[in-house]
């Protein structure tokens, strides 16, 4: 990664307790030596700082700190996108499929500061496109939508959150008799989660009260959802019947969807790879949601078309995974909204997971 440069300066201290960690004129330093480790570059150089006098090295603000195989950073970034599963990665890089789990993990952490450092700020002068993608987590038995908006024009993804959903749909008697043993054990979704869900999607592309225009299906759910906010926004709604062509109102968040259960194991109809944890599919859909806006052209045909980030103005060019992964982002200097902290310290819950691990990690943030 960049970090490992010879000619390499630390941009503040990463010790988020001392005063230089987020303003760093008249910040000091001094080198520290070298430490000799397995894995390339072998020489790894370390600095002080001269106000808290912690020790620090060039591989603190390398996306791979604390990584025994930092190779495989990389490859399980495009697998993740490539609808490659936990186990098939980890067989073609020779590590455990836990391995590839946390590492999953660490690369969605990445992508959701990655997407509020560089994403767009402000409020959006485009139509935003509303749906929600269902899919399961632990089992069939436990249903979530994952709610996004999307630009209409620039195909953009600003914005995703989830909501739990109670199973629904035709079930066979003993299926019944299932699912009613479960929610009294574990509780049954609340039946205004996507309501809500939707109203803090909305505070998350648009904090302030400002006018909007979101295209949406006709479910029932996002008129309640508006009526909670003091956006000034104008709905419109289109069949959920429709044809998803080019030439309908939605297909923007149409494409979306499809490039999603694409390129997602965890998101195919029938699986083995379904997310064991809501939280997991949060993490993967931040990978996504940075492929998507930064990475991928609007046009899979048209090598020259720009991407969603380009015709936002953000970026000139597309980026690559070398890009997106140079450099470590530090919760502590890039603060993310109460929906997308839950995704970053893992704080999402599956009914059936109760003691779900959480990221609680000091110096790995």
């Amino acid at each position: 990664m960049l970090t490992s440069d010879a000619s390499f300066t630390p941009p503040f201290c990463p010790r988020k307790s001392c005063r230089f960690h987020h303003e760093v004129t008249g910040w000091r330093w001094r080198p520290h030596g070298t430490f000799q480790r397995k894995a390339a570059p072998h020489v790894i150089r370390r600095f002080q700082c001269l106000s808290c006098l912690r020790t620090f090295s060039t591989q603190t603000f390398d996306t791979t700190y604390f990584l025994k195989k930092p190779h495989i950073q990389k490859p399980i970034f495009h697998g993740l996108v490539a609808c490659s599963g936990f186990r098939q990665l980890g067989r073609s890089l020779g590590v455990a499929g836990t391995t590839v789990e946390r590492q999953a993990s660490r690369l969605g952490r990445h992508c959701l500061l990655f997407e509020k450092e560089h994403g767009w700020k402000g409020v959006p002068a485009e139509a935003l496109v509303l749906d929600g993608l269902v899919s399961f987590e632990y089992s069939q038995y436990w249903p979530f939508e994952t709610n996004v908006l999307v630009g209409s024009d620039s195909y953009y993804a600003y914005a995703f959150t989830d909501s739990e959903l109670r199973r629904s749909g035709r079930m066979t008697v003993r299926q019944k008799a299932r699912r009613r043993q479960l929610e009294e054990r574990y509780g049954i979704p609340d039946g205004q989660a996507t309501r809500n869900a939707v109203r803090d999607l909305i505070r998350l592309v648009a904090p302030d009260p400002a006018p909007l225009r979101v295209l949406s299906d006709e479910h029932a759910a996002y008129p309640r959802a508006f009526r909670l906010l003091p956006h000034p926004i104008t709905h419109e709604t289109v069949s959920s019947r429709r044809c998803r062509t080019l030439r309908n109102l939605l297909f923007a968040v149409d494409l979306l969807d499809m490039l999603v259960r694409h390129g997602g194991a965890h998101h195919k109809r029938e699986t083995i790879a379904f997310s064991k944890r809501r939280q997991g599919s949060g993490e993967r859909m931040a990978v996504k949601q940075v492929w998507r806006n930064f990475m991928k052209r609007k046009s899979e045909s048209n090598l020259r078309s720009p991407t969603p980030a380009q015709v936002l103005g953000l970026r000139d060019h597309a980026l690559t995974v070398e890009e997106v992964l140079c450099r470590r982002l530090f919760p502590s200097r890039v603060p993310l909204p109460p929906p997308l902290a839950r995704y970053y310290w893992r704080d999402v819950e599956t009914r059936q997971v109760p003691n779900g691990t959480r990221h609680a990690l000091k110096l790995a943030a």
